[in-house]
């Protein structure tokens, strides 16, 4: 064999070497396991706004190569196509899994609240849980356009949003967040149940300031159906609430901090010119004095059919009540609570 033959053959064969050792580095690269954690499974939040540089700040923790990771990126076009959300990185993931499932498999979350009393504090609470931060959704819930558009004001802005668990993506914004609570809303006020509200001559924004008296008034879910009965005979009747709560709920909302805790409501109490003391200003209050369960919306909607007009702890059996139909039988069960109060040394 000539020289130059071997020359052309040893050239060849060293371009085939070379050749497949980069082929080798890519095939590693993209398909070789490239996770760092012992987890069978990571979470990863990327905000709606990263860049790849954050993205990869986040990634990094969890990476055996984060060089790899960069180049196979770059290679799939994820550098320039990055999408916010929660994803799933399983343990044993190659770059090509990995940059996969950060593309295309956002992955929902369970966004749960319960009894909130203001609108501040259900903001707070959905920060908590999804990427929108407290004051975008504040602004987005109190937003005079969609409350106008969709029957409610500033007093009932809570009346909306109904106490549950449901699964949002991560990086839901503030408005998508109040327009599937909205579709939510709508959905529990199907046909039947507003029949039943009309029956009852109340309104469904009526029907959640009630429920939000009686959520307040007991703890007892069996309860709740008796208590709702109580008030909606007081209204059929023209008769005042009534309600303790109410009287609570507008000293928080006149002093502005509902942090307070107050176990005994005093006569003085009862004077207070407020929309929502409901021993001086007749009907429903203007809005809910805290986010009902469905148990207490459907305890108003079902209300238990009695006489009763009054009732009154039970000390006897704490969480329930005493009822009463008259005002002399009541006024006798209230002794029973009030001695109690003072053997405790409840002042307030």
């Amino acid at each position: 064999m000539s020289n130059l033959k071997k020359v052309v053959w040893g050239t060849a064969i060293l371009g085939l070497v070379i050749c497949g050792v980069i082929v080798y580095q890519i095939y590693n690269a993209i398909f070789s396991p490239n996770t760092a954690f012992e987890n069978d499974e990571a979470f990863v939040f990327v905000p709606s706004n990263a860049d790849f540089p954050e993205v990869k700040n986040i990634m990094e923790p969890l990476l055996k190569d984060v060089g790899s990771f960069e180049a196979v990126a770059e290679r799939k076009g994820y550098v320039a196509q990055i999408r916010g959300g929660k994803y799933a990185i399983s343990k044993g993931m190659n770059n090509n899994e990995i940059i996969n499932s950060l593309r295309s498999a956002n992955i929902p979350v369970r966004v749960s609240f319960n009894n909130q009393e203001t609108v501040e504090d259900l903001a707070g609470r959905i920060s908590e849980q999804l990427e929108a931060d407290s004051v975008s959704l504040l602004k987005a819930l109190r937003d005079t356009t969609f409350l106008i558009e969709n029957g409610f004001d500033a007093e009932n802005v809570i009346t909306p949003y109904l106490p549950n668990t449901y699964e949002f993506f991560w990086n839901t914004g503030p408005e998508q967040f109040r327009e599937r609570m909205l579709n939510e809303y709508a959905r529990f006020w199907n046909k039947e149940r507003r029949s039943k509200a009309e029956k009852l001559g109340i309104t469904p924004t009526e029907v959640t300031a009630l429920a939000a008296i009686v959520q307040k008034e007991t703890a007892k879910i069996d309860e709740r159906p008796r208590v709702a009965g109580v008030y909606l005979n007081r209204l059929k009747k023209g008769m005042l609430l009534q309600a303790d709560p109410t009287v609570i709920f507008a000293i928080k909302k006149e002093t502005g901090n509902f942090d307070t805790i107050i176990k005994r409501v005093l006569y003085r109490d009862l004077e207070m010119d407020s929309p929502y003391n409901t021993y001086k200003k007749l009907g429903v209050p203007p809005g809910p004095i805290t986010m009902p369960d469905i148990s207490s919306l459907e305890a108003v909607l079902n209300p238990e059919k009695h006489n009763y007009l009054y009732f009154v702890v039970d000390v006897s059996n704490f969480g329930y009540h005493m009822f009463a139909s008259t005002l002399q039988q009541h006024n006798r069960n209230k002794v029973q609570y009030v001695r109690w109060l003072n053997q405790q040394k409840i002042r307030r």
